[in-house]
């Protein structure tokens, strides 16, 4: 089969009120393994838009009433299908996003399980009733959905971004508007897709595609019917987003940037410290907001991290995801790559030496993975956010002096502890300005585990207990029984 060829169920169209519709223009989607037009697409102009937010308002004022037993029931049927369907929706993610096989299927299966966590959650809202110190009255406490929901997801992760949001916003009875990044549009609309196999109604799940994100996005957030909003993305953008929702004091979630340390601590166990690096630095080619993004090495082990590190990268295939056998796909775009070789440029400017460990693809938007030895912490790769497989290396020799440097940037998303033992790890993580922290480990996403960051990373969470909470009202009633 072709590299460009789209599963046949794939939709190119928008989904406004249950309905298929064509934005006033078109919009490509490209494959970045080897900058071929995939497909034609809606462009949303503010009009649209605002036609998916009357949907979801109207939708809303039933949704909000179904018993939480449908919501979970739509839901779940939502993860059975995702499951079922695990590799067309692999396959929308590679052709559109670049990323190796593995990944894409790797996130399928993670975003179907967001559907099936919250569909556990909906109905396990709890309130509260108690006296009051003073026992005068009666404590009351309820939860209710908050309304329409607008949702803006990263090209990164098409189909983890969107279920990690819709999934917690119907658990809620919210009704949604989803708007995905331009360059992977077609996952979320297949996701839209599958929500209404399962049984959503009409106007519950809106998706939206444009090419003008900006003046939609602001349209969206001052329309009085749009309840919250929920974005991941760049913390450049999320101030933008912030500014506007703040004009209607506007509840917002935001999961952005990251600058992630990964601690090698003296006495941990190299060889599972280089293969959790594989994992946090190399899964989806390094574009993730959770990648490691700088390495900071104890000097007793930090030549032994770096050869095998290298010769585990020289172990990887490079080449389009399609191909199974490949390690490393494209990234989204060349602007994206071009992105990276200008911070890589940027180093070598500051004196570190640039070398890939592997050959690059000349066609398409793939880029070589590069380990970047003898960094001065707080030079260009340190400081900025890489989103792209290049590892910088840090030497330092003592743990101060390496919390310190962690903890020493405006991001706190995640940071990785490698240790001599799970005692220390969580002693120097207590210390970390990081809303995550993994421990010995490369990976540590869970649908069930509170996702969120620190400092300029975000706020609030999703996933956990606490993701539901973000589409919900905290409503109280004082009553003298």
């Amino acid at each position: 089969m072709s590299v460009d060829v789209l599963p046949a169920a794939a939709p190119t169209r928008m989904l406004i009120g249950g309905t298929w519709v064509d934005g006033a223009a078109a919009l490509n989607v490209i494959n970045p393994a080897n900058l071929s037009v995939l497909a034609e697409i809606g462009d949303a102009d503010v009009s649209v838009a605002l036609s998916a937010v009357t949907a979801a308002h109207d939708a809303f004022t039933t949704w909000s009433v179904t018993p939480a037993r449908q919501r979970a029931e739509v839901l779940r049927r939502a993860y059975e299908i995702m499951s079922a369907e695990a590799e067309v929706c692999a396959r929308l993610i590679v052709l559109e996003n670049g990323k190796a096989w593995r990944d894409a299927l790797g996130e399928a299966t993670y975003a179907a399980e967001f559907f099936r966590w919250f569909s556990e959650e909906a109905a396990r809202v709890a309130g509260g009733f108690r006296y009051s110190p003073a026992r005068d009255k009666t404590i009351i406490t309820d939860h209710r959905p908050i309304g329409v929901a607008y949702l803006i997801t990263p090209w990164n992760f098409p189909a983890a971004m969107a279920t990690r949001k819709l999934g917690p916003a119907l658990a809620a009875g919210c009704t949604a508007v989803l708007k995905p990044a331009a360059e992977t549009p077609l996952t979320a609309l297949w996701v839209g897709d599958v929500l209404q196999r399962a049984g959503a109604p009409a106007g519950v799940v809106n998706v939206i595609t444009t090419s003008t994100s900006g003046d939609v996005s602001r349209a969206i957030l001052a329309d009085p019917r749009v309840a919250t909003l929920s974005f991941t993305g760049s913390t450049e953008v999320g101030r933008i987003l912030l500014r506007q929702t703040a004009e209607r004091v506007l509840p917002s979630s935001m999961e952005l940037g990251g600058n992630a340390p990964f601690i090698v601590l003296a006495g941990a166990d190299v060889d599972k410290a280089v293969a959790g690096a594989m994992i946090a630095k190399m899964r989806n080619g390094g574009a993730a907001c959770t990648a490691a993004n700088r390495f900071y090495l104890h000097e007793s082990l930090a030549d032994r991290f770096a050869l095998a590190f290298e010769s585990a990268l020289r172990g990887l295939r490079i080449g389009p995801g399609i191909e199974q056998g490949n390690d490393l796909g494209a990234m989204v775009s060349v602007r994206e790559r071009d992105k990276v070789l200008t911070l890589l440029a940027a180093a070598g400017a500051e004196g570190a030496a640039i070398e890939p460990i592997l050959d690059a693809p000349q066609t398409g938007a793939f880029i070589a993975p590069y380990v970047v030895r003898d960094v001065a912490h707080g030079s260009t790769l340190t400081r900025t956010e890489i989103f792209g497989p290049v590892a910088p290396l840090v030497t330092f020799g003592d743990e101060d002096e390496a919390i310190a440097m962690a903890n020493d940037t405006e991001y706190g998303l995640i940071s990785y502890v490698y240790a001599a033992d799970a005692g220390t790890g969580v002693r120097v993580a207590r210390r970390m300005e990081s809303g995550m922290v993994a421990i010995n480990r490369g990976l540590i996403a869970d649908p069930a585990a509170p996702f969120g960051g620190m400092k300029e990373s975000g706020l609030g969470r999703e996933g956990g207990f606490a993701g539901i909470h973000e589409f919900l009202e905290t409503q109280y009633f004082g009553v003298d029984l």
